[in-house]
């Protein structure tokens, strides 16, 4: 039996967007239980609302799923992406494969466009890790020896990356653009690892 919160974000997907008076109706439940389940599920960031106007009188709110909230549903992505990587590995070389996951973490290192030029590498890093916290990294940075280790404690790809592992080149080309330093990846989360680290050269 779904509880109410799950109700709500149910009728969401269903209907695109509710207002309060709507969700009541078919949840079963008053307008003020109704707002309270709304105002803490906007606050985890999982439904938005928007100001509408309809001639005369008081402007009502309507409610709708963020992306956020679409991914609380079941998906098909992983199963999907994995397959579209498998057929690509069949009809073309592995070394066009690698070299197209090397370009879109260039690509993304340019969209981030972070300007670290002045920055110590630890500063790069911490400038980088509050960057990608919303994209799914946690960032960290650790001396070593005449080095220094790029530790990333939640890999957003992993689960696709344990059955493709050329994935990971994403990561290292964009790590290695962005921070304009030739950058070894030495381990790795979907090799069994506890963290992804990436070894910056001098």
């Amino acid at each position: 039996m779904k509880s109410t919160r799950e109700n709500i974000l149910y009728t969401l997907l269903v209907n695109s967007e509710s207002t309060i008076s709507e969700l009541a109706e078919i949840v079963g439940i008053n307008g003020i239980s109704v707002r309270h389940h709304l105002i803490n599920l906007q606050n985890e960031g999982l439904i938005e609302s928007e100001e509408e106007r309809h001639g005369v009188g008081r402007p009502r709110f309507v409610y709708r799923l963020t992306e956020k909230g679409l991914e609380k549903f079941p998906t098909n992505y992983l199963r999907l992406t994995n397959q579209i990587i498998s057929a690509m590995k069949v009809t073309i070389s592995r070394d066009i494969v690698a070299n197209m996951f090397r370009q879109i973490g260039e690509d993304l290192a340019k969209e981030i466009h972070l300007d670290t030029d002045h920055f110590s590498t630890p500063e790069q890093i911490k400038a980088l890790s509050a960057r990608m916290v919303n994209q799914g990294y946690r960032l960290t940075c650790e001396h070593d020896g005449e080095n220094y280790r790029l530790i990333n404690h939640n890999c957003p790809y992993h689960q696709v990356s344990a059955e493709h592992p050329e994935v990971c080149l994403i990561d290292e080309s964009m790590f290695s653009a962005i921070l304009k330093r030739e950058i070894w990846h030495s381990q790795c989360i979907s090799r069994g690892d506890q963290y992804c680290s990436f070894i910056i050269r001098g």
